[in-house]
């Protein structure tokens, strides 16, 4: 007999869980609903030409790729194989692979879409994305993102948007956290200042990993991949840069005031900061230069968010895109989103027991009854009730009293409903809360308005 299993880096949710993470579906939809952004989706599939080539060497290696449909072999060059060019002998058996992420499959979308929407268009995407990489503790190869996007501006007041909705998405989930800012711009201009402006790439794909493998580790990959040791050695004082924000501003100002990319960085850092100031933004804001977002299509903001209470990776992160859409025909369409974890924020949240109370179950009120002409009677108030908007279930068997109550505790459901002979004559019933113990002798319209007005207690 096969022993039933699911692949690695993927997870099954119970009824319970899934609850939990719509509850933070939820949280973050209406902070983008609030803020004027519109719903798409996107396909789970794309062509591989779409995908390949946007999220460098290393995310190209992450990507899972679907096999053609019906004899797969038939046009393909086996020559290849044995010469052991495996990636060009999968691109002859694939054309399409799942999605990486949603902001590349976005640019398609805005490209693809171009005359049915209006500039500066402003979208959300919550969708599964998939990455062939090596599961641990808060990376899986199946997980949802929560994306939030507006293309066609290139106003810093976006990148102001983003972070109020960053503040205002985690301080509805009780979250501390941490959002660290940097841009591309100003690492372009350090790489410009070690003389090595064309080596960007592979400056900001070993610096993003600097907190994973430390410093150490980061310099010894710049010089596995050629980089003058004299260049890296100028690169390390910019990576211990300490101090506040202003001070690495005013420090950084006068080590790159020869470099105009670099200069024009630093101002819009400095003018994100300004805004946030300005209209009240609370949120612990770090300008660190070691975040560098591996991702080739960074151009200018780029931000992450770090949970304080827990170790786990970023739990939401973005930047500014100018020239995504052009590698789709469409050029200068500049672009700034972010994107929240949803998975590894459900982590956190478990981690810390931050759910509401009421977030578990689906059902507010169980009716209990004693018989058929009570079960009956029960079925008219579940109807009643379900109309008036409560989540109401009957339980469906005439089982013993206690073992309704004990099916209401297991499914953690706040209230029940006793239905009986006398409760049949009087129009009146006995509400309990499982919580408290508490319990009244309502009429319908006294139940349906207690437990409206207790919503959001329980």
């Amino acid at each position: 007999m096969q022993k039933p299993a699911i692949p690695k880096g993927t997870r099954d949710f119970t009824p319970s869980e899934m609850l939990r993470r719509e509850y933070i579906f939820n949280t973050i939809k209406t902070v983008f609903k609030k803020y004027g952004y519109a719903p798409i989706e996107t396909p789970a599939m794309e062509n591989l030409s779409t995908l390949l080539g946007k999220y460098g060497e290393e995310g190209d290696k992450l990507l899972f790729k679907i096999l053609n449909s019906g004899d797969f072999l038939q046009k393909a060059d086996n020559t290849m194989v044995a010469n052991n060019d495996s990636t060009r002998f999968a691109l002859q058996i694939s054309e399409k692979g799942l999605r990486y992420d949603l902001t590349v499959p976005f640019a398609r979308f805005v490209v693809q879409h171009r005359n049915e929407i209006s500039f500066p268009f402003k979208r959300y995407q919550i969708q599964p994305v998939w990455r062939a990489d090596r599961p641990q503790k808060g990376r899986y190869r199946e997980f949802f993102q929560c994306d939030a996007d507006v293309v066609g501006s290139d106003a810093l007041i976006n990148e102001l948007e983003l972070i109020q909705i960053i503040e205002e998405v985690f301080g509805l989930l009780k979250m501390e956290v941490t959002l660290k800012l940097n841009n591309r711009k100003i690492l372009a201009g350090i790489a410009e200042m070690i003389g090595l402006p064309d080596r960007l790439t592979d400056i900001t794909v070993a610096i993003d990993k600097i907190e994973k493998i430390g410093l150490e580790k980061v310099v010894e990959e710049l010089l596995q991949k050629e980089l003058p040791p004299d260049s890296v050695q100028k690169l390390i004082p910019f990576l211990n840069m300490q101090g506040d924000n202003t001070r690495k501003l005013q420090t950084l100002k006068n080590l790159l005031k020869e470099s105009a990319i670099g200069s024009k960085g630093l101002e819009e850092i400095e003018t994100v900061l300004f805004l946030s100031r300005e209209v009240g933004v609370q949120l612990t804001i770090v300008f660190d230069l070691t975040l560098a977002r591996g991702l080739n299509y960074y151009t200018g903001a780029i931000m992450e968010v770090k949970a304080n209470d827990v170790a786990i990776g970023s739990i939401c992160g973005g930047g500014r895109y100018d020239n995504l859409t052009g590698i789709f025909g469409m050029p200068d369409v500049s672009g700034v989103g972010i994107s929240f974890g949803a998975d590894r924020i459900y982590d956190v949240l478990n981690q810390l027991n931050l759910y509401p109370d009421h977030v578990e179950t689906a059902t507010r009120l169980l009716i209990l009854c004693f018989g058929e002409k009570e079960q009956l009677h029960g079925l008219k108030l579940l109807q009643a009730l379900r109309k008036a908007g409560v989540q109401a279930e009957i339980h469906p068997d005439l089982a013993k009293l206690k073992k309704q109550m004990t099916y209401a505790n297991n499914r953690g459901i706040p209230f029940v409903l006793l239905v009986g002979e006398d409760e049949i004559t009087s129009n009146t019933y006995t509400l309990k809360n499982m919580q408290s113990g508490d319990q009244s002798q309502l009429t319908l319209p006294g139940i349906i308005e207690k437990l409206n007005q207790n919503e959001d207690a329980i």
